[in-house]
């Protein structure tokens, strides 16, 4: 069975491949949880912010936006010292600044989904690629995208991790033609 050759063989890595990247999402928690996850791997590899993903779920109030948005220096300081997650500050921050801005992009647009898939019209672009070097770090859409969420408040969204995050939730079909899952993801969109 053929995979994007990036996923490894890692058992969690390959779990992630084969069940969840590329699947457009449309749960606001989900996405909103893909939002803060890509932050924090900014400078890391993704399978380090994988093996702390229920870390995160359990230190961050299961990615409940409101609950992070109401967070206090208390709980920053709780979080900094959660062995368990990325603790860097500028992070852990930015998830509380971004749970502010997510929850007026709620209040405007009614939900994350509707604001997110509203950049591609509420389709996935299908991709192309045949080898993971054709695959680009970031678009004229993840720009855009990037852009707009940075003039909303939010921050460690630059165009590469959105560009991630794009992928991450389906937003892109990035698997290579020759990976088991391009297809069945492209039948999703």
């Amino acid at each position: 069975m053929n995979r994007c050759i990036w996923c490894g063989d890692d058992p969690l890595y390959v779990a992630y491949h084969d069940n969840e990247w590329g699947v457009p999402v449309h749960d606001d928690k989900l996405l909103f949880e893909f939002l803060i996850l890509e932050g924090a791997q900014a400078g890391l590899s993704w399978i380090t912010i994988l093996k702390k993903r229920e870390n995160y779920r359990k230190a961050l109030h299961n990615f409940n936006c409101e609950k992070i948005a109401a967070y206090n220096d208390g709980d920053v300081k709780r979080l900094l010292a959660d062995a368990g997650i990325v603790r860097n500050r500028l992070k852990i921050n930015s998830a509380v600044k971004n749970a502010v801005a997510v929850l007026k992009i709620k209040e405007e647009f009614g939900s994350l989904d509707s604001y997110l898939w509203g950049f591609m019209n509420g389709t996935p672009k299908q991709n192309e690629w045949k080898t993971m070097a054709e695959i680009p770090a970031k678009t004229d859409m993840s720009d855009k995208i990037s852009k707009d969420l940075k003039n909303r408040g939010l921050n460690f969204i630059g165009s590469t991790i959105c560009y991630a995050f794009m992928q991450a939730v389906g937003m892109v079909n990035d698997h290579t033609t020759n990976c088991f899952r391009y297809e069945e993801i492209r039948e999703l969109g």
